[in-house]
């Protein structure tokens, strides 16, 4: 009977729901979901930041809930999943990722795939596949969009392993510091993950910036030196025509 109800109690879980997820499944999922969702383009509506966040909370089992997660094994698992599904991306990308992607129906993978290339072409692989941890829907589609585009595999390797670490140990470890410090904290969740993903959305935000800042002071420049060029050669067109009249004049002069 006790079985019955724990399967029940699986089969109606809510895949969008991190807390429903991580009753049902426990630490195991949270290495499955992130999988899935670094690694296969039907993993993209799967929520990875706050299931991070709320995995972490649950270590410290202040939650009411009766769900206690062990924070050692949550790391590993956690990092593993991420780690393990981006490179299984990229690979499925290098065979077969610019026909997956066009093949899709989704509006919102295909706009995290236009949102994916320009972050590669815009900020460079190393910068791109760090940064794009940090926002749903595109850490799912840059790593196949990544061998697609025959990025480098020691390249992506290296720098999708370190925005992995910094993802999944920077968010579980938020979730269990807050829940270590603030009782009753799993009672303002759902403010709490919004909150998560705002943040984690700052560095994309801030390069983001730079760059437009950068670009609009490189077209000022450029503005600037092509308008004191401009004005050189009128300078230099109008001298020429100056001194060619006087020549003529002079030239006049003297026949008579």
């Amino acid at each position: 009977m006790t079985t019955s109800l724990h399967l029940s109690s699986q089969l109606a879980v809510n895949v969008l729901d991190a807390r429903s997820l991580l009753a049902a499944f426990g630490v195991l999922g949270v290495g499955v979901v992130l999988f899935a969702e670094t690694g296969l383009l039907i993993g993209f509506f799967l929520p990875g930041d706050s299931l991070l966040f709320t995995a972490g909370l649950l270590c410290t089992g202040s939650a009411d809930r009766g769900v206690k997660l062990s924070l050692g094994p949550l790391l590993v698992v956690a990092a593993v999943g991420a780690l393990a599904g981006s490179q299984v991306g990229y690979l499925l990308g290098r065979k077969a990722g610019g026909t997956l992607l066009a093949r899709t129906r989704s509006a919102r993978l295909r706009e995290g795939a236009d949102r994916a290339e320009e972050l590669l072409e815009r900020y460079g692989y190393a910068k791109a596949i760090l940064l794009a941890r940090f926002v749903p829907v595109v850490r799912t589609v840059l790593n196949p969009m990544a061998g697609a585009l025959n990025v480098p595999g020691r390249v992506f390797t290296v720098w999708q392993v370190i925005g992995g670490l910094i993802w999944t140990l920077g968010l579980t470890l938020a979730g269990y510091a807050l829940g270590s410090s603030v009782p009753n904290v799993d009672h303002y969740l759902l403010p709490l993950v919004a909150l998560i993903v705002a943040v984690s959305l700052l560095p994309l935000a801030a390069e983001l910036y730079r760059s437009r800042r950068a670009a609009r002071t490189n077209g000022t420049k450029d503005g600037r030196t092509n308008g004191t060029r401009d004005a050189r050669a009128d300078g230099s067109a109008d001298g020429s025509a100056d001194g060619s009249a006087g020549g003529r004049t002079g030239a006049k002069a003297t026949e008579r």
